[in-house]
């Protein structure tokens, strides 16, 4: 007899779950509201949330490490820390929206952003130059509006 393990299955599936069931999923497996992400994000954060509570977290050395790292990073300022946790993504985290059918991939820098290998200093302007209006570069991304938690 075989053990069969449903979880890739229940991950390939994510790619075709209709998005309605996807945030149905989100409420069962975070209890909370799903974010107004785009579907990529609901579905590697859901992949993630599967394998999650099948196999387990990350390992406590694991969590130890990256907090070290992490105030490597700030070095142990606690103000540096919140900024770091609460604002601006880490330095190389790609962002993805898709508009009118396009996919559109902005890349998080040192100071600033690039899109399309050109930087900017904002989402705002790189919302603005792929919709031709003004935006909130972080809702136009699925961010939370960094501002109104400072």
């Amino acid at each position: 007899m075989t053990n069969h393990d449903p979880i890739p299955a229940r991950l390939t599936a994510l790619k075709t779950t209709p998005t309605l069931e996807l945030k149905a999923q989100w409420r069962d497996l975070f209890d909370s509201e799903p974010p107004a992400f785009n579907r990529r994000y609901l579905e590697s954060r859901l992949a993630y949330r599967i394998q999650e509570l099948a196999y387990g977290g990350l390992k406590p050395e694991t969590i130890r490490r990256l907090e070290r790292m992490g105030e490597e990073l700030d070095g142990g300022d606690r103000k540096k820390s919140r900024i770091r946790a609460d604002l601006k993504p880490i330095t190389g985290t790609r962002l993805i929206r898709e508009w009118q059918g396009v996919e559109h991939v902005a890349t998080v820098t040192a100071d600033g952003f690039e899109w399309e290998g050109r930087p900017y200093r904002s989402l705002s302007a790189i919302a603005r130059a792929i919709t031709g209006t003004r935006w909130n570069g972080w809702l136009f991304f699925g961010l939370k509006n960094h501002r109104r938690s400072v």
